[in-house]
């Protein structure tokens, strides 16, 4: 890889990441959700009113991961860490929080069936219970070694490195502090827009260092 090449891949790597963050923040917006004591029949009611935001959110929250773990195996590559062990838990770490991200997705559609009508509740506590996993293992293991990957690059700033270390330990708290209630409370989940703002400022400074970055083979 030239180092034109890399600074292009840095600007579409950060772009691509900047439009999944703004995604999944649009998704959230427009899919709230039903009220927790809602009954069957609230439920099928709410499917059908809100039916369309609910899909037009799964649809944002399904692409957006995606295209977040882009930017990620991007800094894997710029740092040169494909083969290195923090690489490749990279990529796991990517792939289990996509793969948390869809089962979630699948719970918001199937809470939209009107039959049985148990269906609405079913997908509903199932998305509360998926939910856990992301503070539980699907944010800890990308945080952490993409924070090595960091640090032990000049791909971004060191800080980075060192906020990634702080953002996964404070999920990995939240996982086991939440463990035993059911449903997160808004304080547990608002630790998932702290670190949309990581994402926002690393992509940021990604653009900004890419005429910097060397060459990679």
């Amino acid at each position: 890889m030239t180092g034109v090449s890399a600074r292009k891949v840095s600007i579409i790597g950060s772009i691509a990441g900047i439009a999944g963050v703004l995604m999944i923040g649009t998704s959230f917006g427009i899919n709230n959700g039903p009220p927790l004591d809602a009954t069957n029949e609230q439920l099928i009611e709410f499917a059908h009113v809100h039916g369309r935001e609910v899909l037009n959110g799964a649809w944002l929250q399904a692409v957006g991961p995606v295209l977040i773990v882009f930017f990620a195996l991007t800094l894997v590559r710029l740092a040169g860490a494909t083969n290195k062990l923090s690489g490749w838990m990279t990529l796991l770490g990517s792939s289990i929080l996509i793969m948390v991200s869809l089962t979630e997705v699948v719970c918001y559609i199937t809470a939209l069936f009107p039959v049985p009508e148990i269906m609405g509740a079913i997908g509903n506590n199932m998305g509360h219970a998926v939910q856990h996993l992301y503070f539980i293992v699907a944010a800890p293991s990308l945080f952490l070694p993409l924070a090595f990957v960091i640090l032990d690059s000049g791909v971004l700033p060191r800080v980075f490195g060192y906020l990634a270390i702080i953002l996964a330990l404070s999920f990995i708290v939240v996982g086991i502090t939440s463990l035993y209630t059911l449903i997160l409370t808004p304080l547990d989940t608002s630790l998932a827009a702290i670190q949309a703002l990581w994402w926002l400022a690393a992509m940021i400074a990604l653009i900004v260092r890419s005429k910097r970055i060397p060459p990679v083979l």
